[in-house]
């Protein structure tokens, strides 16, 4: 799956610069790819009426471009499109930090700002597409042993497409920055307590008779990058 920043990194436009603590900000293409592509919610941002509104949603990635999808009367979808532009966030937390001082506890965390422009997918092909992306995002390999969208769920669904316009990621990683004159407080513990996706047992659908052995895809199941940070 290509990056959605193209073949290099990017400087952010001045919507997606991270002004505040800048030495969390990331620009490049893996950082930015690797959040994106784990992650399975995002929080969609659009106005209303003149009001701001954030909806929780799943999302997919193809190339260049987000892809969320609902109802054909799903309001969020509708005013999205509406609307001049959107603001798309992911954010994944990776642990919390105890420091020795309350002022100082924190979140390591891994967020991704997204600007861009929502159209509607009208094309059936790419609305299949898309669908099936959703499935493949949500576990990878998934996809090829289901059924394919019909043309009736396809009418039933809609799609909306977000272009990127522009992008940054902001990162917390590592313990406490405690204060020097708090360092000598060596009666409280202080340290991290990292968080991971850990996928219980699989259980198998009681609803009809199931043959099927589980799939590797599902009795190895990890989150991408997950891997990549055991090693």
């Amino acid at each position: 799956m290509s990056s959605i920043l193209g073949d290099g990194d990017t400087a952010p436009g001045p919507r997606a610069r991270v002004r505040r603590l800048p030495e969390r900000a990331r620009y490049d293409r893996a950082t930015l790819d690797a959040i994106l592509d784990e992650g399975f919610v995002c929080h969609l941002g659009f106005c209303s009426e003149g009001e701001p509104v954030v909806i929780p949603t799943a999302y997919a990635r193809l190339g260049d471009a987000i892809y969320v999808h609902g109802a054909p009367a799903n309001f969020a979808l509708r005013r999205a499109v509406e609307g001049d532009s959107v603001c798309l966030t992911v954010t994944l937390v990776d642990g919390l930090v105890l420091a020795r001082s309350a002022f100082h506890h924190s979140i390591n965390y891994r967020s991704l700002v997204i600007f861009g422009v929502a159209h509607e997918v009208e094309d059936f092909e790419e609305k299949r597409l898309a669908l099936m992306a959703f499935v493949d995002h949500v576990v990878p390999g998934r996809s090829r042993d289901t059924r394919p969208p019909s043309d009736s769920e396809l009418r039933a669904t809609r799609v909306v497409k977000v272009e990127i316009a522009e992008a940054s990621a902001k990162v917390r990683d590592g313990g406490p920055k405690d204060e020097p004159e708090d360092l000598a407080l060596t009666d409280i513990w202080a340290g991290e307590l990292p968080f991971e996706v850990v996928p219980g047992a699989p259980v198998a659908d009681v609803s009809a008779p199931v043959t099927a052995p589980v799939p590797p895809y599902v009795v190895a199941y990890r989150r991408p990058g997950a891997a990549a940070r055991d090693r």
